[in-house]
Formats: C-alpha cells, sequence, structure tokens
C-alpha cells in the first residue's frame, strides 16, 4: 500500500479530486477571525511588485477559457469545461456531427473540478463544501436533465469511482456508516438507486481498498491489520472464499492495477509490487497461483506503477508502461500504440504527449502536449488517416519563447545520498548574472515528487527574474523504496538538510544571489518554510508559509476520521508521540516551540476550510509571531480548504505573495 494515496497528497487524480466550494456567510467563522491581515495591508503587499513585466499574474493563474476536453463513449460529443464572465467553469456538451452546444452542468457556488462520461448519454462530476473534502458525486444527462446527487449524505466524503461500462451503474466507495471506513456501493447512475456490495466494520483492523473487475465484481480487498500490515485478499472463482493472497509491511507495495482480460486465464492480473526489489515494477501475476508469471517492465532509478490497455474494441491489450523519470516516460508495447508514438514524437520532438481521452473504439484520441516552456495544448489524433489536428491551446497568452528553462540537477547530500530535483532559470542567470531563488519544497512528504514539466508558479517568479529551486528530499517518492524510507523520522532534519544542501548546490553553480533567497511552499512545503527559517536562519531572507503544519502535537489531534485508520503509518513517517524520546525530537521541530530563531519576515496564507491542515496551524504561528514582535502579514479565505482553487484566490494568492519577495529582496 501506498500512503501517499490516502493522506497529504498534493496530486490528485481526476476522479477523486478535492474540491472547492463556498462557506456559508451566516455560519460562525473558523479559527479566530481577528488575526487575517486586513485589505488594506494586503494591497500594500502587493504594491511592492513593480516594475514594467510583460506577463501579469492573471496570465499564469487565471484559467484557461476552455479545458478539460473529452470525448464521449461513442465519439459523438465532445466535453469541455468554458469560463463565463464571472470565473465560473461550466460543462458544456457539442455534439460533433451538427456542432450543436448544450450547457451540461451549471457552477454555480462550488467548484465543479472533477467529471468525465458515464456512458455515451450522461456525465458525472464531483463537488464538496467549503474545501472541507466531504465528497459527494453528482450525475447529469448530456442535455442537462435529470440532475441527481448520486451521495446525498451528510457528512460523507467518496473515495473511488468506478464506472462500468455498457451499463447504468457505477460503483462507488464512500465512508457513510462510519466516518474512518469506507465501504463499496453500486449506483444506478439514471434512477439513483443505491445498493451496499460489502461491508467493512473492523475499525482496528479495516478494508482499506476494494479490487472490482471491468463488470463491477468485487475480486479482492485489502485489509489494513493493527495500522501497519496490509493483508490482501483474492477472491477464489471457483469456491466465492476470499483467500489470503500477501500479508506485507504498509511501507511496501503489493497492488493489483488490472485484469488481464486479454488472456484466457481470469486470474491473471497486472501488479504493481517492490516486495522483492527496490523499484516498484509492474509484473503479470497468476493470482490464484500466487505467483508470478513474468516482469513486464522495471527501471533501475525509478519506481514504475502505470499502464494503459485498451478496450473491448482491442481485446483489452496493454498499450503502453508509464513512469516519472527525469520526464515523463512512457514504454510503447501495443503495435497499435506504436504507431501513434512514433507519430506523436516525429511531430512534437522532445516535448512531453500524453493521451487524456478516446472513444471506445479508439477512433480518435485527445492527446495533450506540453513541455517546461508550455502549459498544454490539445490535439485530436484520428487512428485512421493517422492525422493530428489542433484543438485548443490552454494558454495561448504566454509564449514558450519567453518562458523559462526547467532543469535537471542531481547532487550528493552531506551524508552522500544522490539527491535529484530541479531549478528553473530566469534568462538573467543564464547570461551570467546572479539572480534570487524561490525554494520551493513539495508537500507531501512521503510518496510525492517533484517534476518536470510547466510550472506556472516557477514561471510567475521566473518573469519577475527569480530562479526556482524544488528538491526531491529523502522520503519523496518515485525513487524506490528505500529513499523513500530514509525520510522517516526525518521530516524537519534530514529532510531540510537535503533541501539546504540544493541551495548550496545552485549557488556553486554560480546562478544564485545568496543574499537574496526566499523560501516558500504549501503543506509540508509550508512546515518545511517554517522550520527553513529557524533551522537556518542566515539563508534565508523571507519564507511563505501557505496551508503548513506548525505544531505536529495539533496536527496529529486534528486528523479527519477518515485518517485515523492511518495514525500508526503516521507515526512511523513524522514522529511517535507516545514514545518520550521522539516526542521531545517532534518538539524540537515543531516551529511554533521554536519562534524565537525565526528571525527573518513570514507571510502565512491559510484556507480555513482545511481539514487536512486545520486553520489553528497557521492561528498558532501567526498569534506567537505576533506576540513576539514581528508583523506578520496573514490571508485567510472563508471559502476554501486545503489550497485555494477560486481563481480570484489564487491570483490575490500570487500577487501579495510577489509583493511580499519584491519588499524583502529590495530591502537595503
Amino acid at each position: 500500500m501506498n500512503l501517499n494515496s490516502k493522506i497529504f497528497g498534493t496530486a490528485y487524480i481526476v476522479l477523486s479530486t478535492i474540491m472547492i466550494n463556498a462557506q456559508s456567510s451566516t455560519a460562525k467563522l473558523p479559527g479566530d477571525p481577528t488575526l487575517p491581515s486586513s485589505k488594506a495591508n494586503l494591497e500594500k503587499l502587493i504594491s511592492y511588485d513593480k516594475g514594467n513585466y510583460k506577463y501579469k499574474v492573471e496570465d499564469y493563474f487565471a484559467r484557461p477559457k476552455a479545458s478539460a476536453f473529452k470525448i464521449s463513449p461513442d465519439g459523438k460529443y465532445l466535453s469541455y469545461k468554458e469560463k463565463d464572465k464571472d470565473s465560473k467553469n461550466h460543462v458544456y456538451v457539442k455534439e460533433l456531427s451538427t456542432g450543436k452546444i448544450t450547457k451540461a452542468i451549471v457552477e454555480k457556488d462550488d467548484l465543479i473540478k472533477g467529471y468525465g462520461w458515464l456512458n455515451k448519454n450522461r456525465l458525472f462530476y464531483t463537488q464538496d463544501k467549503g474545501g472541507n473534502e466531504n465528497i459527494h458525486l453528482y450525475a447529469a444527462d448530456v442535455d442537462g436533465g435529470n440532475q441527481k446527487d448520486l451521495t446525498p449524505f451528510d457528512g460523507i466524503t467518496l473515495g473511488t469511482i468506478i464506472p462500468i461500462k455498457y451499463t447504468d451503474f457505477v460503483v462507488v466507495t464512500m465512508n457513510k456508516n462510519n466516518k474512518q471506513i469506507f465501504e463499496p456501493y453500486k449506483i444506478n447512475f439514471v434512477t439513483g438507486e443505491i445498493t451496499q456490495l460489502y461491508e467493512n466494520k473492523d475499525t482496528k483492523s479495516p478494508i482499506d481498498g476494494y479490487i472490482f473487475d471491468k463488470d463491477g465484481n468485487l475480486r479482492g480487498y485489502n485489509v489494513l491489520e493493527n495500522g501497519l500490515t496490509t493483508k490482501t485478499y483474492y477472491k477464489d472463482l471457483q469456491t466465492g472464499k476470499f483467500n489470503l493472497l500477501k500479508s506485507a509491511d504498509w511501507s511496501d507495495t503489493f497492488s493489483i492495477i488490472d485484469f488481464n482480460y486479454n488472456s484466457g486465464n481470469k486470474d491473471e492480473a497486472y501488479v504493481v509490487t517492490n516486495l522483492d526489489s527496490d523499484k516498484e515494477k509492474i509484473v503479470l501475476y497468476d493470482l490464484k497461483k500466487n505467483a508470478v508469471i513474468k516482469e513486464i517492465y522495471s527501471n533501475p532509478v525509478y519506481d514504475v506503477s502505470s499502464i494503459r490497455t485498451a478496450g473491448k474494441s482491442r481485446n483489452y491489450e496493454l498499450d503502453y508502461i508509464s513512469y516519472n523519470g527525469i520526464k515523463d516516460e512512457t514504454v510503447p508495447v501495443s503495435k497499435f500504440y506504436k504507431e501513434i508514438d512514433d507519430k506523436l514524437k516525429a511531430q512534437f520532438g522532445d516535448k512531453e504527449f500524453g493521451i487524456v481521452s478516446s472513444d471506445d473504439n479508439n477512433d480518435k484520441l485527445l492527446v495533450v502536449v506540453g513541455s517546461d516552456k508550455l502549459y498544454g495544448t490539445y490535439y485530436e489524433y484520428d487512428t485512421k488517416t493517422k492525422q493530428t489536428k489542433l484543438l485548443y491551446n490552454l494558454m495561448p497568452q504566454l509564449k514558450e519563447e519567453d518562458m523559462a528553462e526547467m532543469r535537471p540537477i542531481e547532487f550528493k547530500s552531506r551524508d552522500g545520498l544522490t539527491i535529484r530535483g530541479y531549478i528553473t532559470l530566469p534568462k538573467a542567470a543564464l547570461e551570467g548574472k546572479k539572480v534570487p531563488l524561490i525554494v520551493n519544497p513539495h508537500g507531501g512528504p512521503q510518496g510525492i515528487r517533484d517534476q518536470w514539466g510547466f510550472n506556472p508558479e516557477a514561471q510567475l517568479f521566473a518573469s519577475r527574474g527569480y530562479a526556482t529551486l524544488q528538491v526531491n528530499f529523502r522520503i519523496s517518492g518515485g525513487y524506490g523504496k528505500e529513499f523513500q524510507k530514509s525520510g522517516y523520522k526525518q521530516i524537519g532534519r534530514k529532510a531540510m538538510d537535503d533541501v539546504e544542501d540544493g541551495v548550496k548546490y545552485a549557488i556553486s553553480q554560480g546562478w544564485i544571489d545568496k543574499d537574496k533567497i526566499a523560501i516558500y511552499g504549501g503543506s509540508h512545503g509550508g512546515y518545511a518554510t517554517l522550520m527553513g527559517l529557524i533551522k537556518t536562519p542566515d539563508l534565508y531572507a523571507c519564507g511563505v508559509d501557505y496551508v503548513g503544519v506548525s505544531n505536529i502535537f495539533t496536527f496529529f489531534e486534528s486528523f479527519p476520521e477518515y485518517w485515523k485508520p492511518y495514525k500508526e503509518m503516521v507515526k512511523q513517517i513524522w514522529y511517535d508521540l507516545d514514545n518520550p524520546e521522539e516526542a521531545k525530537i517532534a518538539k524540537e521541530v515543531s516551529p511554533v516551540f521554536q519562534i524565537d530563531k525565526i528571525k527573518k519576515p513570514l507571510f502565512v496564507v491559510q484556507g480555513a476550510n482545511d481539514p487536512r491542515v486545520n486553520i489553528n496551524e497557521s492561528d498558532q504561528i501567526v498569534k506567537a509571531m505576533r506576540a513576539k514582535g514581528f508583523e506578520v502579514p496573514y490571508m485567510v479565505k472563508y471559502d476554501e480548504g486545503h489550497g485555494f482553487g477560486k481563481e480570484p484566490n489564487r491570483i490575490e494568492l500570487y500577487k501579495s505573495m510577489l509583493g511580499f519577495f519584491a519588499e524583502n529582496f529590495n530591502k537595503k
């Protein structure tokens, strides 16, 4: 099991995307409403970003006019989101034969971030309330009719969504009966009729993952025993009994990602595993015999965990394997996809491309093309004519020739580990000038990593002449289990050493003005910002803490209910507060207890409805710093959760951040 898929993640799967919604103005405001900075003070902060710049914050953070294009299963319709004058992103459906366009889903106060096709006539979408992550699943016809909340229960959150092709059913998991654990349900997405498929009663050793086949049959499940052991059970197709298949430590991986429907053996599946290796690899596995049939793909440096298989029209053959290396890498397997891959590589060169949607027959594919300098462009690829047609440029206002290069880096940590990451360099740095640096530690921290591609934050900073450093410090995912485990119980300590060593590396390359370095991050990155200002107070000129942890003790106490089954894991990753020695360390690396060491300016940003990092985490650090005499600008949005999703809020955030950096970089 990979804990990253359960908590602390910053990169979300579309089908279980975290939505953002508005908080009722009549409700009691979360946190201490006397703490946030006034509008006038934030506007003053914004005013420090002066200059004749070619690009504005809006150019990077206003949502595209149209986005999220998808082809219907029968290829008859093209769906997409389109933004109106009020920055609402509605879902439209275009009938390709006639050109008729219908507004199918209206975005009101609630952001629609996840949507897709259930069948050729019906769409789904997901939302929550105010960023509280209590996600619901909704459905609507292509003409906007028969809209239904398919999970109409108070206080629930959605886990997985599995549409069952060629039926009117979808299988979902949700925490309806017990907020700590998830159970599977089969829902008729036309009538709304719902049936529970399996009970999950044991909160000490709950089922924390269900394995369904393409027809919606439960074929297996994972039990998390006492919070630390993952047991995989598989159904004997003759007897119907679920038998224990594997028992492994929670930090190891054995995950059934898809059944091999191309085979006559119904017990054959593609599995991601690192039980006998450091790196995750793809194997073909006989689940009945509990044995590897053959290895499909592995890499000596990077974890490999993703595949794409064809649909019914091509007998479910394996099309390709993919993984994150220095860039996104795709390994073609089927003849069908090899031809596509050759064609697209010839056309797009060293840019990244990926299939994001297709009809069931794979006649038309939607391909997104991007790079470190290109946000993303949609193309339609006709597999019969082998022709590519431009569909939509998501951000035409950003010209590739004006964007900054994101360069892969590699260096040794002070204790000898190979650390990788990226630095985005403005043109001045490439011309030999020393430039200011924004150090940007990622969230998570475990299982997450930064990757190559267009990064709006880094490009915005580059437009102001700043470089951006992203270090995949120990505990980051994608580089094998030993690298990830080397960061356990090192949060705030050796993980921070790696970030600091990355800064020293960047300085040694001659790119950076060592007197103008800032640190900024979200979630764990916000925590790392605070720890950076504490651990190396002379290294940074200032820091921005965005929805970051300030007190490990209160952070643990505020876990949402559905995190509680994973608390024993979190103790192994962070610190065991029941162990006096580790509790002492946790206090030493909890920023709120170390504020006497912070000497440089701090800007704090928080979503009031954040269930992951409670607003109390930000309130605490702001109160403590102000009590010490520091003027700490504090931005709180009462219609946001763990990160800002609404366009006006995001734009205000980045304008304020640029002003904060400019103010502190330009101090004499």
